[in-house]
């Protein structure tokens, strides 16, 4: 073994000893674990006397860099689509109240206590981010997860990472640059909103359905093999294209998490991330200088003090506004008074990037680790809060207050969606997002045209021809797109032609008048479509000759085409809607039945799962067999093999010999469920 192999694993076997005695210290007071990795890594740190006992700190970073990987993924994981689009108005605006006032906070503190521009702006990225882990931990040992304020929580973190990641790729532009003008952001905005379109649609597409091909060998290594293979694949896919690793891992996991065997690829990725994990944060603690700590004191004290009141004040605040009462906006805000490893991973790109001081990092980490051991106290304390300010509080501001949640509760409840509004909100999503897939093609396309394979070039002869080919096959192969967004401009049309005129006002006009608006709609659409395609394709555009050219080849394809388009269309919506119907995966293990003061009931029953049984070709999670019929399944016998009690991830299959355990009247739901032969 040569000797930087032995650096390597000593260094290593440093790390994960000195963490694991930390973390154990730290399980039996009942400290967050994340602090103790922290603490292990200053211990072990060159800066800590007596001397350092790492001896390759590059290895160690290269590490840490895998553990910003599974973390982000981690957390990915638990980010869900579906989540999203529940969370309803209060997370969106507490999530973006919280952040405006605490990056602009995090600004004026760095700026008064002399810092530079850039290290004031990192800083206010920094302060903006709650800790999901951190939080989502402290609620489950309160034994909080299922309350109001909870919920509300959870779905301002799904806000908040959404956030934080196009927070990322805006720091990275200024990190770059030096300054962020409108048009700047404007660009950011919208080619990193294009990657994560292409990436979620096309992920969604083809991620459930290759994981469900891979799950079927039953092989565990194949599926984590396989899952890795995804995550490091969209990481590099994102570190070419110009943004972080951070970014890439995150996305693919959002992706992985509508898979149907989400709940298997949780339970792998476990100790995989754990140790990665560890891994990061020690190599946090490692940067930590305790003579810089000594000498910022003053601004870690103000800025924790700063990051508690001023979450506390902007989460309670946006929570407010929505429309939730006094005591579950206080809590949602003293919930969410921390910072945590977005924080992290903000201050490393800060220091990779050479834009920010040394001193701000383990500033960052302090202050978090400060904020965190207060976030179990705080969240205690919060119901006394909210009996002192009702004490406290002028009784008419009470009342005020009170009108208000009220009254914004009303106008929810009043507020109806018709059938036309959802179709015109439905349709204009559907031609957004066709616009960023074609976006995507045309830039790909001006990609390998500053970039072109030796073959490509070879096979035009020249740039013109180049450019002919590119364009033509990026128009060819955003065509299904440009089809459909034209159909949903005909039906806008339509539609909006029909509830804009009534016939009691224009009398025998109607029909003329609803055609006339209908077509003018549907040419502004065209040609608003066709300029956007020239402007997206101005880059690829060849010589007015071969574009003519070039345009009559387009429309004959469309032409011969159309219906195969349409189809082809209408296929990937329906494997999208697919994707979502799938029933929610759960995030916890389900526990195994519990069998005590039944023993004398229980009765072991073994079926058999017919070939047109609705259970042929589910996964047992998706049965729900032991909520609606109180039985479960212990065992299955395939093909010779015994399956001994399955998980909730086993899929059924025909001529499966399924046993079952209950009592005899849970057996007859059962097996009437199963469609048992």
């Amino acid at each position: 073994m040569g000797s930087h192999a032995v650096t390597f694993l000593q260094d290593l076997a440093v790390v994960m000893l000195v963490a694991g005695v930390v973390t154990v210290i730290f399980h039996r007071l009942k400290q967050p674990v994340v602090l103790g990795y922290i603490i292990a890594g200053v211990i072990i740190g060159p800066h800590t006397p007596p001397f350092p006992l790492i001896k390759d700190e590059e290895t160690i970073k290269t590490l840490s860099e895998l553990g910003v990987i599974f973390l982000m993924f981690s957390l990915g994981l638990e980010f869900s689509l579906r989540k999203l689009k529940a969370v309803g108005s209060t997370a969106f605006i507490a999530a973006f109240a919280e952040i405006a006032l605490m990056s602009w906070v995090g600004y004026e503190i760095g700026r008064l206590f002399g810092w530079s521009v850039m290290d004031s702006i990192f800083l206010g990225a920094m302060l903006s981010i709650s800790s999901t882990t951190i939080i989502i931990k402290a609620l489950g040992e309160l034994g909080k997860t299922k309350e109001r304020f909870a919920e509300l929580i959870f779905g301002i973190l799904i806000v908040e990472d959404i956030l934080a990641i196009v927070m990322i790729a805006l720091l990275s532009g200024i990190a770059m640059t030096g300054s962020l003008k409108v048009a700047d952001v404007a660009m950011t905005v919208g080619r990193l909103s294009v990657f994560l379109v292409v990436v979620l649609v096309i992920g969604l597409l083809a991620v459930p359905r290759l994981l469900g091909y891979v799950a079927k060998f039953k092989s565990n290594e194949v599926l984590l093999i396989t899952v890795l293979g995804l995550c490091f694949g969209v990481c590099l896919l994102a570190v070419k294209l110009g943004y972080s690793v951070a970014l890439g891992a995150f996305i693919i996991g959002a992706v992985v998490a509508e898979a149907r065997e989400i709940g298997k690829i949780e339970r792998l990725m476990e100790p995989v991330r754990d140790m990665f994990s560890a891994v990061f944060f020690v190599s946090i603690g490692l940067l930590i200088e305790p003579k810089l700590l000594v000498q910022y004191a003053l601004p870690i004290a103000a800025i924790s003090v700063v990051v508690i009141v001023g979450k506390v004040i902007s989460c309670s605040f946006g929570t407010f506004i929505a429309g939730n009462d006094t005591r579950t906006s206080l809590r949602v805000g003293m919930g969410l008074a921390q910072i945590g490893e977005f924080s992290f991973i903000i201050a490393s790109l800060g220091l990779t990037l050479g834009v920010t001081s040394k001193f701000l990092y383990p500033i960052a980490v302090t202050v978090s680790a400060i904020t965190t051991l207060c976030t179990p106290y705080l969240i205690k304390s919060a119901d006394g809060l909210v009996g002192w300010f009702d004490q406290k509080a002028p009784r008419s501001l009470v009342g005020y207050l009170d009108v208000y949640t009220q009254w914004v509760g009303q106008l929810g409840t009043r507020r109806k969606k018709t059938i036309a509004g959802r179709l015109i909100r439905k349709w204009t999503w559907q031609m957004t997002l066709n616009l960023a897939l074609i976006a995507a093609v045309f830039i790909a396309a001006a990609y390998f045209e500053q970039r072109p394979p030796q073959w490509l070039t070879r096979l035009t002869g020249s740039a013109g021809g180049l450019k002919a080919l590119l364009w033509l096959g990026a128009t060819l192969l955003a065509l299904p797109m440009l089809i459909a967004t034209f159909r949903k401009l005909q039906a806008l049309g339509m539609l909006i032609s029909e509830i804009s005129v009534s016939h009691s006002l224009a009398g025998e006009r109607t029909a003329s008048i609803r055609a006339v608006i209908a077509q003018i709609i549907s040419v502004a659409g065209i040609v608003g479509l066709s300029l956007f395609v020239l402007m997206v394709s101005s880059t690829l555009l060849p010589s007015i000759e071969v574009l003519v050219l070039l345009l009559i080849i387009v429309g004959l394809v469309a032409f011969l085409l159309w219906r195969s388009f349409v189809k082809l269309y209408a296929k990937a919506q329906i494997s999208l809607r697919e994707t979502f119907a799938q029933p929610p995966a759960p995030r916890q293990e389900i526990e195994a039945p519990a069998l005590h003061g039944i023993l004398a009931k229980a009765e072991l029953k073994p079926v058999t799962i017919a070939a047109d049984s609705p259970a042929a070709g589910k996964l047992i999670r998706e049965l729900e067999l032991r909520t609606q019929s109180g039985a479960s399944i212990v065992g299955i016998e395939r093909n010779g093999d015994s399956i001994v009690n399955p998980g909730p991830d086993e899929e059924l299959l025909p001529e499966d010999r399924v046993l079952l355990l209950g009592d005899r009247e849970q057996l007859e739901k059962a097996e009437k469920m199963l469609g048992a032969q």
